[in-house]
């Protein structure tokens, strides 16, 4: 019973009265979802660990810099701390936008982030969901990650607001490679 604005037996809306089952189903592939929320915990430590390097690095040469100056290079303070998010928000959105859909920590963790149909990850996706999570988290307090071991496929609510799914990505089965045409 699949008619022009109604939900299936899936419960996903299609405008075209046909209905899309999600990609990444948790009771037929648990396995995508093992050990997802832990991955995520070292993940976003890693991750924290790449994106802080540089950033002080930037603190340590603006401090160097205005000794040097005469106190004149510590007027750069100014510029770090939204040059941090821009450097934070940039490295989401290349990671995930990039070719393994997954920045450093997740791939480390074996991690990969996809929409909930199963599409790859893209910049603004990466930028965005870089960005949701931190305002949630800000928000609504860092028990908002708590969501995330109460859903089958371990989303959080920055997940689910952008209908992205994060999976195992040890297991998934890898994609052949297309015939050779020489």
């Amino acid at each position: 019973m699949s008619t022009s604005g109604s939900p299936n037996d899936s419960g996903v809306w299609r405008n075209d009265g046909g209905a899309q089952a999600h990609a990444y189903d948790p009771y037929r592939h648990p396995e995508l979802f093992r050990g997802v929320a832990t991955r995520r915990v070292f993940a976003f430590l890693i991750d924290m660990v790449v994106i802080s390097v540089p950033v002080i690095l930037g603190y340590i040469f603006i401090a160097v810099f205005g000794v040097v100056t005469l106190g004149l290079g510590w007027a750069l303070f100014w510029l770090a701390w939204p040059a941090s998010v821009i450097w934070a928000i940039v490295y989401y959105g290349a990671c995930i936008g990039g070719p393994s859909s997954a920045t450093v920590g997740m791939r480390i963790m074996d991690l990969e982030l996809r929409t909930w149909y199963g599409a790859p990850g893209y910049f603004v996706l990466g930028a965005t969901h870089a960005v949701l999570f931190w305002v949630s988290v800000s928000f609504l307090s860092p028990f908002v990650v708590l969501v995330g071991l109460f859903n089958g496929r371990r989303r959080l609510l920055h997940d689910f607001v952008l209908g992205t799914v994060v999976i195992n990505n040890s297991v998934r089965a890898p994609v052949p490679q297309a015939a050779r045409t020489y």
